[in-house]
């Protein structure tokens, strides 16, 4: 039985690295040695913070991560072009995991440039989730719009929409993330604490109003909901109208009919079509005509861009630790978010 070192949770809600079993490789699938991955601050967490919350003495040992990069060491079957010695980014839920090897499918890893390095290449999954809301959200050039929450998908959002040709104000209250914000180039934010956003909103787009908005945190989000419908253009018959797209696990309560205006209120899943639907991932394409941003389009386009320079992650990087120091990762990124934010897991050999 071969084996890895892998990141998890216990049944109590401790992060810690594991020896574990390395699965055999199935067809169409590569062998990765992974150099880097990174943590989503909002899905993986909210795992640790629940078995913490509400200790499972039944609960196994759940190994964690959907976003890595590294260097390809085996091929199984079909897998096009990709090789050993290749470099690649990686994603999906039970394979790009936290660990320092992982058994990917052939359309859920990109390869990458060489002027990609491995802890760029580990933000392909969430810029392919930021990406997959901008197109939900149609987002048009000379447009106005919002994106609420700076974390990482909320931040590449707002470069998405701008490198779009859109005109785009970003809310926030952790001063650290709009200085990263700031770092990447995004020039239009307002700290929501401190300012009354839908004033800064109005005069930001006046005299259209908003067309589009996307909200890109957790939680209870109504009263933010009631905000940026306040903040979007408005009929001559006073209806609000225009777009607005739920990208982060928030809720909100809302009222049909007049009480919504005529806005389309847009949810946006995941990295685009393909991602969970195992007959794709492991290679069976979908016809370009009729689907044309699927996750690994997506995938694609992100690191492209990364290797252009036109979409910046370097800044969004608060930390860099061993996989050995996993659960150091989760404490910091659950205890302290105004300090954590991209937590970068790097391998060892």
């Amino acid at each position: 039985m071969e084996t890895r070192i892998a990141a998890g949770v216990t049944a109590n809600g401790e992060v810690v690295a594991r020896e574990v079993e390395l699965a055999p490789l199935k067809p169409n699938e590569a062998r990765i040695r992974v150099h880097a991955s990174l943590i989503s601050p909002g899905t993986e967490m909210n795992l640790v913070k629940m078995r913490r919350e509400t200790p499972d003495p039944k609960a196994e040992f759940t190994v964690f991560g959907y976003a890595n990069a590294g260097e390809i060491i085996k091929v199984s079957g079909d897998c096009r072009d990709f090789k050993p010695g290749m470099r690649v980014a990686c994603m999906g839920s039970g394979a790009a995991n936290h660990a320092n090897y992982a058994n990917v499918a052939v359309n859920m890893m990109v390869p990458l440039p060489d002027d990609v390095t491995y802890e760029q290449a580990v933000y392909a999954c969430l810029g392919a989730t930021s990406l997959q809301a901008i197109h939900r959200t149609r987002v048009e050039l000379g447009e106005y719009g919002m994106v609420l929450g700076l974390g990482i998908v909320g931040n590449l959002a707002t470069q998405l929409a701008r490198l779009s040709g859109a005109r785009v104000l970003a809310w926030e209250a952790m001063a650290s993330r709009l200085e990263i914000a700031a770092r990447c180039k995004i020039t239009d934010t307002v700290n929501f604490k401190e300012n009354d956003p839908v004033k800064v909103a109005a005069e930001f787009a006046a005299p259209y109003g908003m067309d589009f908005a996307v909200i890109a945190f957790g939680g209870e989000a109504t009263a933010a909901f009631e905000q940026v419908k306040d903040c979007m253009k408005v009929s001559s018959d006073t209806h609000e109208m225009g777009r607005i797209t739920l990208v982060g696990g928030c809720k909100i309560n809302i009222t049909g009919g007049a009480g919504c205006g005529n806005l389309d209120i847009l949810s946006s899943a995941r990295t685009g079509p393909g991602y969970y639907d195992k007959v794709w991932e492991y290679g069976q394409d979908f016809p370009n005509a009729f689907i044309q941003f699927h996750t690994n389009r997506n995938l694609r386009e992100i690191i492209r861009l990364i290797s252009e320079k036109r979409l910046l992650v370097d800044p969004m990087t608060t930390h860099k630790l061993p996989l050995a120091e996993v659960g150091k990762a989760a404490d910091l990124l659950i205890h302290t978010p105004d300090k954590a934010m991209g937590i970068v897991l790097e391998m060892s050999h």
